[in-house]
C-alpha cells in the first residue's frame, strides 16, 4: 500500500493512526455459523464451495458439535494429530466454525436468523473463485439458491448463493469481469 493510500485511510473516523505493536501477530482465525442440520451444511460447504473438514469436537455434555473447515488444495500438510491440528487450526486466516446445537436438526422451519431480515445483523461471508462466471454456471448445475445472480441488479460482478440454513455468501472474483 502506498504511503499516499495509507494516509487517505488514516483519515476514515475511528481508524487507529498505527497499529499497536501488541497486535502485530495476531490473525483472523475465523468465522462461526450455527447450523440446523449438520450434514447439510457439511454438504454444501465441502461438495458445493471445496472446503475440507480438519477437525470435529464433539461436547456431548453441553450438546452442541463444532466442525472447523479450510479452503486447502493440499491437505497433505494438515497433521494429523488432534492436538496439533487444533494448533494448526489456530494459525490459519479464514476458517469456517460451523456450530451445531444437538437436536436442531429435528426442528422444523427455520432455526437461525441470517440477519438479512429485520432485525438487520450479521450479512455474509465471502469466497473468492478464480471465474466468478464458471462458478455460478456450477452452482446452478447443481441447484443451489440464489439471493443474486450476476444478472440481477447494478453490481454485476458479484452473486450470492444461500447455505442450507439460508445464510448468505457472496461470491467474488478477483480480475475484473
Amino acid at each position: 500500500m502506498t504511503a499516499q493510500t495509507r494516509a487517505a485511510l488514516a483519515e476514515v473516523p475511528g481508524v487507529a493512526a498505527a497499529r499497536d505493536a501488541a497486535t502485530r501477530d495476531f490473525v483472523f482465525n475465523h468465522t462461526m455459523l450455527r447450523v440446523k442440520d449438520p450434514t447439510a451444511s457439511l454438504d454444501f460447504y465441502t461438495r458445493v464451495l471445496g472446503f475440507t473438514l480438519v477437525r470435529k469436537v464433539d461436547h456431548e455434555q453441553a450438546a452442541f458439535s463444532l466442525y472447523f473447515l479450510v479452503l486447502v488444495d493440499d491437505d497433505s500438510g494438515i497433521p494429523d494429530g488432534d492436538e496439533d491440528r487444533r494448533q494448526w487450526l489456530a494459525r490459519q486466516r479464514g476458517v469456517l466454525e460451523l456450530t451445531h446445537n444437538h437436536g436442531t436438526e429435528a426442528e422444523t422451519g427455520a432455526v437461525y436468523h441470517d440477519g438479512n431480515s429485520e432485525p438487520r445483523g450479521f450479512g455474509h461471508i465471502c469466497v473468492s473463485v478464480p471465474d466468478i462466471r464458471a462458478a455460478c454456471a456450477r452452482f446452478e448445475a447443481l441447484d443451489v439458491p440464489f439471493q443474486k445472480r450476476l444478472a440481477d441488479g447494478t453490481m454485476k460482478s458479484i452473486a450470492f448463493i444461500k447455505d442450507p440454513d439460508g445464510y448468505w455468501v457472496e461470491i467474488i472474483q478477483p480480475a475484473p469481469l
